[in-house]
């Protein structure tokens, strides 16, 4: 999961886009409802997708709270 972000930045980049979406709507990537959208998107447990959005933040797109 880390690795496919790692490998290939331009999807880290999109996620980040959509990180800065759930911004412009007043919520934070790590709520419940984004973890939830992440998780039903890419297939994951909704553990494994705060570990995804936690990891794609610290990374690529610092700005996103």
């Amino acid at each position: 999961m880390l690795e496919s972000v790692k490998q290939n930045p331009a999807r880290a980049k999109a996620l980040c886009r959509q990180f800065q979406g759930f911004n412009a709507q007043g919520l934070s990537a790590t709520s419940r409802s984004a973890v939830g959208q992440i998780a039903r998107q890419e297939n994951l447990s909704a553990m494994d997708s705060e570990v995804l959005i936690t990891y794609v933040i610290g990374l690529y797109c610092p700005d996103v709270r």
